[in-house]
């Protein structure tokens, strides 16, 4: 281990960032994890309790475009900005806890959004002032956390059943506490990310450069798969729980585990992007979620253990490579247009991710949840065939 900066005071603040993304990131699938429960309360339609999750994915759209074009990370302190947009998040969502019904909470659930962009991607580059070696490994243990972070309301919902209030306000509490340690503890390190501005003049440059649209490509279809794989595994385990007869908590417990399980893909993938490439790190992870994309289908009703093993492989394998896209346009890209490739990047990523999100409980209502997953495939397949591209 070397001495100086490179020491084990990076680690700590590995421990602090990632604990922090942890507690930050609970509010991001709050509504989602008490849907069901609104939709009886609310007498809400499947289109209604998908766009409760595809508000918070809008408003982070909104929240890191008009962050990158004002620069605003830039202009503020990490921990300034980290400690308010985590206190914001924290208040749009526990004002869940209050509003008469859909049209309201879906305003909270837009704002819960817009305040996340100054959560997630910040932490990103906050932990790279502290790592010039191991960076992959660093970033990807950030969004492990953060990912581990958004499966917790279903953890509390397989172990506790709270009330929607208490969901609510304990994920509130723990963005809250997510503020004050990053507002108390953290300063940049040795290593300040030079970051290119956004710029709308640079977009065509982007857009007009072949290995970054493919690198783009190719996280778009993983974009295409991974938010709507989190969102709806937990209903088609309730769905095929019912049939099977498996309890709802141990049902609320797999999902907890589908999603948690990335922690440790994301961690994996970015020592694996270390030492195998990104390219093929990135490949090999969607090679192994398209399949599962296939063979949930077929798994409804089946065995709780099977479904277990399979959804927690799935899960593992589905985040695995996101954070190594991100690291591959500023790799690939013109090194004066990095920041806008990132936001470009960013912003159309999570705009498809509105398209599967409303999809899959369409095509669960018409079909059958068996025929629901297939459709995700379509993403890793075409992912694959844009980073193979780019590799030649």
């Amino acid at each position: 281990m070397s001495s100086g900066p490179e020491s084990n005071l990076r680690w700590r603040v590995l421990t602090l960032i990632s604990s922090a993304e942890l507690l930050a990131m609970s509010v991001w699938f709050t509504a989602s994890a008490v849907a069901p429960r609104l939709a009886e309360v609310w007498g809400l339609t499947s289109d209604q309790s998908a766009a409760l999750t595809t508000a918070v994915q809008v408003g982070f759209v909104v929240g890191t475009a008009l962050a990158a074009i004002a620069n605003i990370s830039d202009l503020l302190p990490s921990r300034f900005y980290f400690a308010v947009c985590c206190t914001g998040a924290a208040l749009a969502n526990g004002l869940l806890v209050w509003v008469p019904g859909f049209y309201q909470a879906l305003m909270c659930r837009f704002l819960t959004g817009f305040f996340l962009a100054g959560v997630y991607p910040p932490a990103m580059k906050m932990i790279a002032t502290w790592f010039k070696s191991s960076r992959g490994l660093a970033i990807g243990t950030v969004v492990g956390a953060l990912t581990v972070g958004k499966a917790m309301p279903y953890l509390a919902q397989a172990l506790a059943g709270q009330s929607i209030q208490q969901m609510i306000l304990a994920a509130s509490i723990a963005a809250m506490a997510a503020a004050v340690m990053i507002a108390w503890s953290y300063r940049d390190g040795p290593y300040p990310f030079a970051r290119k501005p956004f710029s709308w003049g640079l977009v065509a440059s982007v857009l007009g450069d072949r290995p970054t649209r493919l690198a783009i490509f190719g996280y778009l279809g993983h974009m295409w798969e991974l938010y709507a794989m989190w969102t709806w595994i937990p209903a088609f385990l309730a769905a095929s729980a019912a049939v099977s007869g498996t309890s709802p908590a141990v049902a609320s417990g797999v999902a907890f585990g589908a999603i948690a399980a990335g922690g440790l893909g994301c961690v994996w993938g970015g020592w694996a992007a270390d030492r195998i490439g990104r390219d093929r790190l990135v490949n090999g992870a969607m090679a192994a979620s398209g399949v599962c994309c296939l063979l949930i289908g077929p798994s409804f009703g089946t065995s709780i253990l099977w479904l277990g093993a399979l959804t927690w492989f799935w899960g593992f394998f589905v985040v695995a490579d996101s954070a190594q896209f991100s690291a591959m346009v500023t790799e690939v890209c013109p090194q004066h247009a990095v920041g806008t490739a990132l936001t470009l990047q960013t912003s159309l990523g999570f705009l498809l991710t509105t398209v599967t999100i409303h999809w899959v409980p369409r095509i669960a209502g018409s079909w059958g949840w068996a025929w629901a997953f297939p459709i995700l495939a379509l993403g890793p397949g075409l992912g694959i065939m844009a980073i193979r591209r780019l590799r030649t």
